[in-house]
């Protein structure tokens, strides 16, 4: 009973987190260029994970995140692999922060590289986990992935990804939530997406039921490093 108690308990506190923690290894600051040697081995760790999570939910074939429901798209149509696809889509959104007067970080370019090699080797190596487990287990394995990612490389403080710099700069110029930024993107993605050949199925629901739990439990997880 005392296990559940304090599992609910680290949950809650959990949900309630309104800002990333910083840790030992955290980044004073977003832009410089060359950090701790630590902070940069968290940094690539989470996006790999980040990676790898995008893979599984490929493989699954049962529908994949926004964003990588129009790569597939855009792989689809001209005949590239789906991490091409990623890496090109990333290099077009950075190219929308120079409007937004938005300047990148490490961790933005490495979220670049890392995230579209990551997809472009494993995912031809993972598509036996589809004999193996359930594609709904896969979804939900690898949105935590993602979120696990997601927290490690958000705490490592050396810059956002792409999409995250492009829906904050939106937010700002217009004024507008956060929220309602990031799904007008993520729907006009996914839509496009879509019309192209891209997966769009329960694993889409999953990752956006989801991803916003995991990532607050992976925050709440790696900040206990700090102790």
């Amino acid at each position: 009973m005392h296990f559940i108690k304090s599992t609910l308990e680290f949950i809650s506190r959990a949900f309630s987190i309104s800002s990333v923690p910083i840790t030992s290894w955290s980044s004073s600051k977003p832009n410089i260029i060359f950090p701790r040697f630590d902070t940069f081995l968290f940094l690539c760790l989470g996006l790999f994970l980040f990676g790898l999570g995008e893979s599984i939910l490929v493989v699954s074939q049962n529908g994949v995140t926004p964003w990588t429901v129009l790569a597939e798209g855009v792989a689809n149509k001209i005949k590239i692999g789906i991490g091409l696809s990623t890496f090109i889509i990333s290099c077009t959104v950075l190219v929308f922060w120079v409007p937004l007067k938005l300047k990148p970080g490490l961790g933005t370019i490495m979220n670049i590289i890392i995230i579209a090699l990551t997809m472009g080797g494993a995912i031809p190596l993972l598509y036996f986990l589809n004999e193996i487990f359930n594609p709904i287990f896969l979804s939900f394995f690898g949105t935590w992935l993602i979120g696990l990612g997601s927290g490690i490389y958000l705490i490592a403080n050396l810059g956002p990804g792409t999409r995250d710099g492009l829906m904050t700069g939106l937010s700002k110029k217009y004024r507008k939530p956060i929220s309602i930024i990031r799904f007008s993107i993520e729907f006009f993605v996914v839509f496009i997406g879509w019309l192209l050949g891209g997966t769009l199925g329960i694993g889409t629901i999953i990752f956006a039921v989801f991803i916003g739990p995991f990532v607050a439990l992976s925050l709440k997880t790696v900040a206990l490093l700090k102790k």
